[in-house]
């Protein structure tokens, strides 16, 4: 997922959305630690998602970007 594509939504819908990719990951981690896991590089991917999608949460909070569903529109850069 984009960054763009996160500062679209909601807090509330970035906050579904951490929620699903920390379960995602949690589930892939132990399926990878029985060796049952298909795709390794989507361990990969899941990590760099919460941490993007850490960052946009912690941007807000800092007030360094403000997301779009406080009823801005999302800075374009």
């Amino acid at each position: 997922m984009k960054a763009r594509e996160i500062r679209n939504l909601t807090i509330e819908e970035i906050q579904i959305k951490k929620a699903e990719v920390e379960k995602e990951l949690f589930n892939l981690k132990v399926r990878q630690a029985t060796r049952q896991i298909d795709n390794p590089l989507k361990v990969r991917v899941l990590r760099r998602d919460l941490a993007r999608i850490n960052s946009i949460l912690r941007e807000d909070e800092l007030n360094i970007r403000k997301l779009a569903g406080k009823g801005q529109a999302a800075d374009e850069k």
